[in-house]
């Protein structure tokens, strides 16, 4: 399998969420400087501090993750907007 390809997939993640989602793991899962963080996600050292920060008042104050409120909100919204007939009715 052509791991490389795919390594890029979580190394230099595209998507706002998943970036954000990525920094914070290296820096609490992996150790990982936040300042290393930063530069390898092309962002600026502040913003990771800043997420760092927003994540652990979340979690000592029992928050759900940001990551998955997303999910929840847009399963919520799925709920409350009836489906359409596709055949015109």
């Amino acid at each position: 399998m052509d791991g490389d390809r795919y390594d890029q997939f979580f190394l230099q993640p595209q998507d706002p969420w998943q970036r954000r989602y990525e920094a914070l793991r290296a820096v609490f899962v992996e150790g990982q400087s936040m300042a290393e963080v930063a530069q390898r996600l092309d962002v600026a050292h502040g913003t990771v501090r800043n997420w760092a920060s927003e994540f652990r008042n979340q979690q000592d104050q029992g928050q759900a993750s940001p990551f998955f409120a997303k999910q929840i909100a847009v399963v919520a919204m799925a709920r409350l907007v009836p489906m359409r007939m596709t055949n015109g009715r």
